[in-house]
């Protein structure tokens, strides 16, 4: 087998309910406070509310914005802010090279049109020909009758001119996991230089929380932490993009490295079998700890779903390293979860230290050492299991 490269973190872009860029999370990290929660604008659910953007910032023209639903306008946004940080923004050379991985879920719907649908449609003498009037005269004509997943990827093009290969995951938790692992696995092999990855998730969607709450997953208020009570699905907006590059790349043009991030795993454990997810976890992670817990802590990605949060706690309590709730903290985001993890795993990694416990995380224990490694762990709500390693860059 081939020896693979070192994969250096370069540039990293993150927006949430915490606020905008690494110094703003690290800010509120540090400070330890109660999470940013909305708990009244859809009750009787949790949201963890995307913070105050000026999206002008990183997408100057409004016609651009107008034609982006909120998730979009969200990715675009912390894409820009990546492409900052690992100052090759504008760049038209390196972003012609520049790959892109991307996460998302199946756009946004018209929310007041199925509304109306649903309201109407049990009046109706012909509901089948009511439909397709509705069809015809009030829904975006696209596959999904929503937004495509791809065109996140195709505006970040547009806005930002990265215009390397395109590939976009679907997949809720797992679809995150594998646009970091691809990104990741590429440049490792010597197949691609320069990779931005990531995605985005906007949770203030009435039509989400829909979903979650039919399957009974989603949070009801009050917030709690989800390790310790593992009550429901705290959904949280957020967006987070990774500049992943060769060392020999980000060399020649004079780049720093923000962390290094050796390893990404994603798995699919038969969840039909008891005990299967905790197994698989706890495979993952034996296999990102190598053998070597020094300076090491875990920061999870745990979704609150019930059954697969009680199997990632049951692990990380078992291992003994100390504990960190990345949901906790920002909510969570499905397909961006595991990237924005990713990007406060590499935040922590980079300052040499881990952010305080959380109050009611009995998991959380304090840690006043250095930090030089970070296991990141995500179990899906209903299926996939991603671990990934990030690594200070001695």
């Amino acid at each position: 087998m081939s020896e693979r490269r070192d994969v250096w973190i370069t540039g990293i872009g993150l927006v949430s309910s915490l606020g905008e860029g690494l110094e703003a999370h690290w800010d509120a990290l540090k400070a330890g406070t109660r999470p940013v929660v909305d708990e009244t604008g859809f009750a009787p659910y949790v949201v963890h509310p995307l913070a105050k953007v000026e999206f002008d910032k990183q997408i100057p023209k409004k016609g651009d914005q107008r034609q982006m639903e909120p998730w979009q306008r969200i990715g675009t946004y912390a894409a820009g802010l990546a492409l900052d940080s690992a100052g090759i923004k504008g760049d038209k050379d390196i972003l012609g090279r520049t790959d892109m991985v991307v996460a998302a879920g199946g756009g946004e719907r018209d929310q007041s049109v199925d509304g109306a649908i649903l309201t109407e449609i049990e009046k109706q003498a012909k509901p089948d020909i009511f439909l397709n009037e509705q069809l015809q005269s009030n829904l975006r004509p696209t596959l999904f009758l929503a937004q495509l997943s791809n065109l996140l990827a195709g505006n970040i093009s547009i806005v930002h001119g990265v215009t390397g290969s395109s590939r976009t995951f679907m997949g809720e938790e797992s679809s995150g996991t594998d646009a970091v692992r691809i990104g990741w696995s590429r440049i490792a092999a010597g197949t691609s230089e320069i990779a931005l990855v990531g995605g985005a998730y906007n949770a203030e969607r009435r039509d989400m929380l829909l979903l979650f709450a039919l399957k009974r997953l989603a949070m009801m208020a009050p917030w709690s932490p989800v390790l310790a009570a593992a009550k429901g699905i705290p959904t949280g907006s957020a967006g987070a993009f990774l500049v992943l590059e060769s060392p020999e790349h980000a060399t020649a043009r004079g780049a720093t490295p923000i962390a290094k991030l050796s390893g990404v795993w994603s798995e699919r454990a038969q969840r039909s079998e008891p005990g299967a997810v905790e197994a698989k976890i706890e495979e993952l992670v034996s296999v990102a700890r190598g053998g070597n817990d020094a300076a090491t802590a875990v920061l999870s990605a745990a979704c609150g779903a019930p059954e697969p949060t009680l199997a990632e706690t049951a692990v990380l309590e078992r291992s003994g390293l100390p504990v960190r709730s990345v949901t906790d903290r920002v909510g969570h985001g499905l397909e961006a979860q595991m990237p924005v993890a990713l990007a406060i795993a590499a935040l922590a990694v980079s300052k040499g230290s881990l952010f305080p416990p959380l109050e009611g995380e009995p998991l959380e224990k304090p840690f006043d050492g250095t930090l030089k490694r970070a296991i990141v762990t995500g179990v899906g709500h209903w299926r996939g299991e991603g671990v990934a390693l990030v690594e200070s860059v001695d």
